[in-house]
C-alpha cells in the first residue's frame, strides 16, 4: 500500500511517498480504507521528533496523521456489531502506535476509537472532526463550567477554538473569543457572544469585558502565562500544549492529552452526530495528493488557514 511517512526526523522535505506491507487487523481492531487525514499540528510535532519519547520501541518508517475517514474494509476478531466492512467511518488513529498514523492507504485502528462518519458532509470534511473536536470537547469537560458562566477561548478562528467555540455555545456557556480583524464576523458566526481582538493585550481585553475575571479559558493560541490575568481567582487555564504553570491565585493549569481520550467511543460518536445536526462544521482550507505532504506541511506552518489541510488517499 502507498503511505506517506519518513525514515528521519526533520522539515517538510523528509516525508516521502512508500511502499509498506498490507496491514492486518488483530483482535478488537478494525482496517480502514482510507479516503482522507487530515493534516493537523501534531502530525508536524512528529515529523521533527517532538513524540519520539512516546514511541520506545517503534522503528521507521514513522506515518503521521491522527484523523482518518474512510471505509471499513476488514475486521479483527470480537469487534462490536455496530461496525461493518463497507461502512463510511471516522476515526482518530494512535499515530505513535505500531501501525502508524493515517497519511496511508490502509490504516489499523482500535474499534473504540472508530465511528460512523456523519451523513451529508464529504469524507475529506468529516476527517477534520475526530481530533480537533475531541480535544475541544476533552478542554471543556476538564472545565465542567455551569450553564451560563463565562468562557474565554483564545485562537478561536483555528480548528480546535472554532470547534470549542461552538460546543460551548452548545453547552450554554457565554463564550468571550478573540479573532484577528478580518476574522471578527466568522468567530461570532461559530456563536462567540463577545468577540475581541487577538494578539499582545488580549487579557486586558477579556477582561474588559468580565471585570472580575473568567472562571475558565481554553488557550488555543499558546499564549500561556500571558492569558493568566484574565482569570478570575480560583479559575482555570486549560493548556493544549503542555504547558503547566506556574500562576498565582489559585488558578489551576490544566494542560490536556487528547490521546486520553483516543478509546472514547461514546465522546467521538456524540460528535460525529453534532456534525450531522449542523451543531458542528468541518473546515477544510484545501484537499491535496498525499505525495504534496510536504506542502501540506508549510501551510500549516505559515498559519493563517481557516481550516484544516486534507490529504485524499481515495
Amino acid at each position: 500500500m502507498k503511505a506517506i511517512g519518513l525514515h528521519e526526523f526533520g522539515g517538510p522535505d523528509v516525508l516521502r511517498v512508500l511502499e509498506l506491507p498490507e496491514p492486518r487487523a488483530g483482535r478488537g481492531e478494525v482496517r480502514i480504507r482510507v479516503h482522507a487525514a487530515a493534516v493537523n499540528a501534531t502530525d508536524a510535532l512528529l515529523r521533527i521528533g517532538g513524540h519520539a519519547v512516546r514511541m520506545p520501541g517503534v522503528e521507521p518508517p514513522f506515518i503521521p496523521g491522527m484523523d482518518a475517514a474512510g471505509v471499513i474494509d476488514d475486521l479483527g476478531p470480537d469487534v462490536a456489531p455496530r461496525l461493518s466492512a463497507g461502512q463510511e467511518v471516522i476515526a482518530i488513529v494512535p499515530f505513535t502506535g505500531r501501525h502508524g498514523g493515517a497519511y496511508a492507504e490502509q490504516v489499523v485502528v482500535p474499534a473504540a476509537s472508530v465511528v460512523a462518519a456523519p451523513s451529508g458532509i464529504p469524507l475529506t470534511a468529516a476527517s477534520t472532526v475526530p481530533m480537533n473536536a475531541l480535544t475541544a470537547r476533552l478542554a471543556l469537560d476538564t472545565l465542567a463550567l455551569p450553564r451560563g458562566a463565562h468562557l474565554a477561548i483564545t485562537g478561536a478562528a483555528g480548528a480546535v477554538g472554532g470547534y470549542a467555540v461552538q460546543l460551548a455555545r452548545a453547552d450554554g456557556l457565554t463564550v468571550l473569543a478573540d479573532a484577528a480583524p478580518h476574522d471578527r464576523d466568522f468567530v461570532a458566526g461559530l456563536g462567540a457572544h463577545h468577540v475581541v481582538e487577538r494578539g499582545p493585550g488580549v487579557a486586558a481585553r477579556l477582561r474588559d469585558l468580565a471585570p472580575e475575571g473568567v472562571p475558565g479559558l481554553i488557550d488555543g493560541s499558546v499564549q500561556t502565562s500571558e492569558l493568566l490575568p484574565a482569570l478570575a481567582d480560583g479559575g482555570t487555564l486549560v493548556e493544549l500544549r503542555g504547558w503547566g504553570g506556574p500562576a498565582e491565585r489559585g488558578i489551576r493549569v490544566r494542560p490536556i492529552m487528547t490521546s486520553d481520550v483516543w478509546t472514547d467511543t461514546g465522546a467521538l460518536d456524540t460528535l460525529a452526530r453534532q456534525v450531522e445536526a449542523g451543531v458542528l462544521t468541518p473546515r477544510v482550507h484545501a484537499v491535496l495528493r498525499p505525495e504534496q505532504a510536504a506542502h501540506a506541511h508549510r501551510l500549516l506552518a505559515a498559519g493563517g488557514l481557516r481550516g484544516r489541510v486534507v490529504l485524499d488517499f481515495s
